[in-house]
């Protein structure tokens, strides 16, 4: 099957042996330039990565010799796998393609070659955009230091990276107000991630204003449900019905987010209030 192909096809779909494939052309510094982007790009599914092709990306992430696109599309391509890593801190080891100590490598390599600032910027911000997936101490310094940058692509790293590690919700709410629609979309994006109150009233907003870019209005749904999951389904309902399929399959999908959030915080205040009656029964017996 032609590479190009692949793209089009769901992973489930690839055939087999694909992953070997992609592995033989990462490998050949002499293989087609734009068979190697496109298998860097695809080697990060997680219906193909394993050790071997984490290795080669690595690697390749650490040539200089190798241009600058395929380099920071390798690095990018080991974002999922180091954040289902980190989610899953190998409790089950069957559940994250790569090692733990192919993940420590990662780790380890993404860092010395992000601190080179000889390193080409595409490079450089790829590799901080795949390392906080899986966040570090490092990763907070880096984030502010791109944040304060007046070049707006490491600003729209930075504001990516915040959607990761906390501590930046005044950052956050400031890129709300950017005029960079890139800039713009991960902000909102961030601020649902983090449940951020104070976004609540621009987000309401988007999701009133009719000219709202679509990707924007969604990425808005999904904040809105996991900010105030109680009050999300009155915002949400009326799009529900909209003739733009992916607006009503998204709004269904966020009102399902919003309902399972407020399941959940019901729950816990079940459990707080069995709490309380056990610490009173506790004291009456003392």
């Amino acid at each position: 099957m032609d590479l190009k192909q692949l793209q089009d096809t769901p992973p489930w779909e690839w055939p087999r042996g694909i992953g070997q494939k992609f592995l033989t052309i990462l490998r050949d510094p002499k293989a087609k330039a734009s068979d190697r982007l496109l298998a860097a790009g695809l080697a990060g599914d997680f219906t193909v990565i394993n050790d071997p092709l984490a290795h080669a990306l690595l690697a390749i992430v650490g040539n200089a010799g190798e241009p600058a696109e395929l380099r920071a599309r390798a690095a990018i391509s080991l974002g999922p796998a180091l954040e289902q890593a980190d989610i899953d801190e190998f409790e089950d080891p069957e559940s994250v393609p790569i090692s733990e100590k192919t993940f420590h490598k990662i780790q380890q390599s993404l860092r010395k070659v992000y601190a080179d600032s000889g390193v080409p910027k595409l490079v450089r911000r790829r590799i901080l955009e795949a390392a906080v997936r899986a966040p570090e101490d490092w990763h907070s310094d880096a984030i502010r230091t791109a944040w304060s940058s007046e070049d707006p692509e490491w600003k729209l790293t930075a504001i990516f990276g915040m959607r990761y590690v906390r501590g930046f919700d005044e950052q956050i709410v400031e890129a709300l107000g950017n005029a960079d629609p890139l800039i713009h979309y991960e902000a909102v994006c961030a601020a649902g991630n983090w449940e951020m109150d104070a976004a609540w009233p621009h987000l309401t907003a988007l999701l009133a204003a009719p000219g709202t870019d679509k990707d924007l209005l969604i990425a808005a749904m999904h904040a809105v449900a996991c900010i105030r999951p109680d009050e999300a389904g009155g915002l949400l309902v009326d799009l529900v019905d909209s003739e733009d399929e992916d607006i009503a399959e998204a709004a269904s999908e966020a009102l399902s987010e919003a309902e399972g959030m407020s399941d959940d915080e019901f729950d816990d205040d079940e459990d707080e209030d069995f709490d309380d009656e056990d610490d009173e029964d506790d004291d009456t017996i003392r």
